[in-house]
């Protein structure tokens, strides 16, 4: 089973091959830290996080790195207006990412490099592409003069020619505008090139460099901590596909034009999300933050699962019924999470000792599920496909756990059942998808999750036999619990008030 990546460089989907047998370099253009992250961050730091664990799964050794935009126009301006620094806004961010992230399961980058942290290697960057004529300064200020490189445009697919006569491109690009009031436009020149280095402005952080005190551009930072991290060419670069262009296409001209060497042998770029069919911004009303919709009591869980139900490819829309069905999706992968826990005692299953392995891909004995599931996600990191194998475990769990409550015996064997649930466990961990340990159910916790499914299909069965009193009877005893049923054409989901 090979796996095969979709190349947003060469635009088809190519068979993996690694500098290094066995290894991968991944990059990640992180988040400019000048406000709390929002669903936009949420769904590309979910996708690269499964993307990563899958690359280790399959027995890569993945060194991951994502980079911080500490120092940018936004942070600057929001420092302004809370009468702050750059360096306090900046950690006061990093800092909340990393709380939102902890929240949605996301495991920690190898190394997170910082811009402002990265000086030497910027600048040492920005002087060999002036030695090699990519670069020239101009009153204190540094350009890249994009006509230097022949290759410019080959991974947005836009031509200069195009720009400039205002055809559309591959990806839907229009005409650059150019103001040539701008007294940046007058220092260049190429209206197409843009700024390695700036010179100081009054009241700015600036760092001492030989074109005189400023701060960097925004596209060298990466191009010099990949560089500085994972070495002149690595196996993964990643990102949101609103940074093909400029962004990454300025990475590769700076770059390549320095090394002679490809920069990335894949670029993978996540689609973006909607909010209601509408694009994302505060000026519509419709930003959200990571913590906002946490808050509001969403299940982290059931954030990721929205995420993983789209090829990471496409554009996600997210509607209120759009995570409804996602939660509904989780409660289903977790009860079949928690089987173990709630019926391995009476199946005679030994949790304690752990004598029984895990399923791995190298388990000696073979595993129809591991084998379907690598076969699909193979396919250009689908998961979707991948989360049909999950959900088939679960729900026959979830069959097997019901028939256990009603008949006190199940129709597998319990070694056969301990082998799918251990195999649903890891294959969840792979997507990130964790449930916890729920406590032993009293009167004061109220019913399990299990207890309540079963109620549920009693209630169902009373009312496939038009045993309507029964089955009012059963709703009535649940919202007493403090549960909540919502009947629907795909069955019935539930919440607790």
């Amino acid at each position: 089973m090979t796996l095969t990546l979709y190349n947003t460089l060469t635009r088809r989907q190519e068979p993996f091959e690694t500098v290094e047998p066995g290894k991968v370099k991944m990059y990640y253009c992180g988040v400019t830290v000048y406000d709390y992250c929002h669903l936009g961050h949420a769904r590309a730091c979910i996708v690269w996080d499964v993307v990563r664990r899958y690359l280790q799964f399959i027995g890569y050794e993945v060194r991951y790195i994502q980079n911080f935009t500490d120092i940018d126009d936004k942070i600057l301006n929001r420092a302004r207006v809370e009468h702050s620094s750059m360096e306090a806004v900046a950690d006061r961010f990093i800092k909340a990412y990393f709380e939102d992230m902890a929240r949605l399961g996301i495991k920690e980058a190898d190394e997170y490099p910082r811009a402002t942290h990265t000086m030497n290697g910027i600048q040492r960057l920005i002087h060999e592409l002036e030695n090699k004529g990519f670069a020239y300064p101009a009153e204190g200020d540094v350009y890249y003069a994009v006509r230097q490189f022949a290759e410019y445009g080959k991974l947005s697919g836009r031509r200069l020619e195009d720009m400039q006569a205002g055809k559309s491109d591959a990806y839907g690009g229009l005409r650059q505008r150019v103001n040539v009031e701008d007294p940046e436009y007058q220092k260049k020149k190429d209206p197409f090139d843009f700024a390695l280095w700036k010179a100081a402005k009054p009241g700015e952080p600036a760092w001492e460099s030989p074109w005189g005190a400023g701060r960097p551009g925004w596209h060298i930072e990466c191009s010099a901590m990949v560089r500085d991290r994972l070495g002149d060419t690595i196996d993964i670069h990643a990102g949101g596909a609103d940074l093909i262009f400029p962004h990454h296409e300025n990475e590769i001209a700076q770059s390549e034009a320095v090394t002679g060497k490809p920069l990335s042998l894949y670029w993978l770029h996540n689609g973006m999300v909607k909010v209601d069919g509408e694009k994302m911004s505060k000026s519509l009303g419709n930003f959200i933050t990571i913590r906002e919709l946490l808050d509001r009591g969403v299940d982290p869980m059931a954030v990721r699962l929205f995420v993983l139900t789209a090829q990471y490819r496409t554009p996600i829309d997210f509607t209120d019924e759009a995570i409804a069905a996602a939660t509904n999706g989780w409660h289903t992968i977790k009860e079949g999470l928690l089987f173990g826990y709630q019926y391995g005692e009476k199946l005679g299953w030994d949790l304690e000792t752990g004598n029984i392995p895990i399923p791995s891909p190298q388990y000696p004995v073979p595993n129809p599920y591991f084998e379907r599931f690598q076969e699909t996600v193979n396919n250009d990191f689908n998961f979707p496909g991948g989360l049909t194998v999950l959900f088939e475990l679960a729900k026959e769990l979830r069959r097997q756990g019901h028939i256990l409550v009603h008949e006190g015996k199940t129709e597998t064997s319990p070694d056969k059942l301990k082998h799918q649930w251990q195999t649903l466990v890891t294959l969840a961990g792979v997507l990130g998808l964790e449930a916890e340990i729920e406590a032993e159910p009293d009167k004061n916790n109220g019913l399990s999750d299990a207890e309540i499914e079963a109620k549920i299909q009693q209630r169902q069965e009373a009312r496939q036999g038009k045993n309507f009193a029964e089955s009012d009877r059963i709703r009535d005893e649940l919202q007493a619990e403090g549960i909540t049923l919502i009947d629907s054409r795909d069955g019935t989901r539930w919440h607790r008030n």
